[in-house]
């Protein structure tokens, strides 16, 4: 799934490039407890020695959409080649795709920018939001800098497992409580089709965070910074720890907004998640029952009954649409999971509940598509390939047994989701016959000593990043922790509170971290 531009000197068909490499599979160990520290001894220099060729954004478009969100002429891109195996720095290579909002004033430094995923692209997130950071005080020292991680945007080699259309027609794993991965040979057929859409087993198996942690390091050296300034969010917060722990002394500032806890196993986090969308569809609920004709009932306490009356049709038979596709339950679903993130979208999100009870399923087929990131001309920009890759090499292989009883368990914590077609069935899961073994173990963030200062900002309820996570999260790293009230993911810049922005930004310039207990509200 492309649609971001191509960065100059670059090839997406890799498949020669790969060939070499399709039958190689990385020896890693597994069972460690946290991601394995760099080997000092690997040669890196020709990679710490490039030089960057920063260009107009616009130059390197290859698509409308690409061409409209990236028009902007205060915009440079540019590509870093790192190895595509840190075992084997001197094989093949992969190149990380970067764009630049430059410092208004003389730059101190860059921020390197992550917005989470697996599978979000920084380079567009910085683009998206360029009149947001054009008026931040950060950009008037720092260069701002967004990456797409490797497989990801306009980074080469790209990750993928299917096309655009497929993801249009629903031929793709659907995820409701988990994948509907039920049987081995699925999980198989698409272990197949990413290694076959990817280039080669040994792309593939190179996406976990671990290669994207040391990625950061090698952008950090070209950019020419001593210390790393960061901001992450989401996943990006995995990310930004991982390289705080790895990293520690080329840490000058990171800010983990919207943290992942430290403290879960993969499948625990999961389940905090949909708990998190349950509470937040709760409040909706509620939120909607104040007006008469709410679509949901008068009564808060039964909407979930209600909302599958609405999505039973779908069970049976997808919706059309105007537009010529099909809304199916699991679209219906991603759309209110989307919708959720954000209290200030509920309206919207209410509006397209009614709209489908009424025969009407474009609304929520919007939100679908808004949750993908899919553009007017078909392209997908959240990549939920690459997701699952690099998923599959980030945590510890579920059983059958241990996937089924993890849908059932999301069934209970989150009784939104408890249709059979989410939950009842027997599962195994999408990373069960991936082509090597996980490169992090359980917990995945190392234990070290005197860390540079950090900041977390955690949102009281954040629906995909519960706030219990970032006060893990501030304990694991023994950082400072920015406790905001709202209902929404993230808040940073994005979030508009000016409370938020300031501590941040003060932290981000001047290392000034907030009180204990330093409290804001959205």
């Amino acid at each position: 799934m492309r649609s971001h531009p191509r960065l100059p000197h670059r090839s997406r068909h890799l498949g020669t490039v790969l060939a070499a490499a399709a039958t190689a599979v990385l020896l890693l160990l597994t069972g460690c407890t946290a991601a394995s520290s760099p080997d000092p001894g690997a040669d890196l220099g020709g990679y710490l020695g490039q030089k960057l060729d920063w260009v107009a954004c616009k130059d390197t478009a290859t698509s409308p959409a690409d061409a409209k969100l990236f028009a902007n002429p205060a915009l440079e891109c540019a590509s870093v080649e790192v190895p595509l195996d840190y075992d084997e720095p001197e094989g093949e290579r992969a190149q990380i795709a970067l764009t630049r909002l430059s410092a208004t004033g003389g730059a101190e430094g860059s921020l390197l920018v992550n917005p989470g995923g697996p599978g979000g692209s920084g380079t567009s997130l910085i683009a998206s939001t360029l009149p947001l950071w054009q008026a931040s005080p950060v950009a008037k020292r720092f260069d701002i800098v967004g990456f797409d991680p490797r497989g990801i945007g306009s980074s080469t080699p790209a990750l993928d497992c299917y096309t655009d259309k497929e993801y249009d027609t629903g031929d793709v794993p659907r995820f409701g409580a988990v994948y509907d991965i039920t049987s081995a040979e699925q999980a198989v057929e698409l272990a197949e089709r990413c290694a076959d859409g990817s280039g080669g087993i040994a792309n593939l198996v190179n996406a976990g965070s671990t290669s994207v942690v040391r990625d950061m390091d090698i952008i950090r050296e070209v950019l020419g910074d001593d210390k790393l300034n960061y901001l992450g969010y989401s996943y990006g917060s995995e990310l930004g720890a991982m390289y705080a722990t790895t990293f520690p002394e080329k840490v000058r500032a990171i800010v983990l907004d919207g943290a992942v806890s430290p403290a879960l196993t993969a499948s625990g986090f999961r389940v905090s998640q949909f708990a998190g969308l349950q509470a937040r569809f709760d409040d909706l609920a509620a939120l909607c029952a104040e007006s008469p004709d709410c679509v949901l009932g008068p009564d808060p306490a039964a909407a979930n009954d209600r909302l599958h009356e609405i999505v039973q049709p779908l069970v049976e038979a997808p919706a059309a649409t105007a537009d010529g596709r099909y809304l199916s339950v699991w679209d219906v679903y991603l759309g209110i999971s989307g919708g959720l993130y954000s209290e200030a979208r509920w309206p919207v999100h209410i509006s397209a509940l009614t709209a489908l009870d009424a025969g009407r399923a474009d609304e929520m087929l919007a939100l679908r598509d808004t949750f993908y990131g899919r553009t007017a001309d078909g392209a997908y920009s959240l990549d939920f390939d690459t997701n699952i890759a690099v998923r599959c090499m980030d945590s510890p292989r579920r059983t059958p047994e241990e996937q089924t009883a993890l849908a059932r368990e999301i069934g209970k914590v989150a009784p939104m989701f408890d249709l059979d077609t989410f939950t009842a069935g027997s599962y195994h899961s999408e990373c069960e016959a991936w082509p090597a073994p996980p490169t992090r173990g359980e917990p995945w963030l190392a234990d070290v000593e005197s860390l540079p200062e950090t900041l977390v900002v955690s949102v009281t309820g954040d629906p995909a990043t519960p706030h219990e996570g970032g006060i893990a999260m501030a304990q694991a790293l023994d950082g400072s922790l920015l406790t905001v009230d709202g209902k929404q993911h993230g808040a940073y810049l994005l979030g508009g509170s000016e409370c938020v922005d300031d501590v941040v930004d003060a932290y981000l310039l001047d290392l000034e971290s907030p009180p204990t207990g330093a409290r804001c509200s959205l």
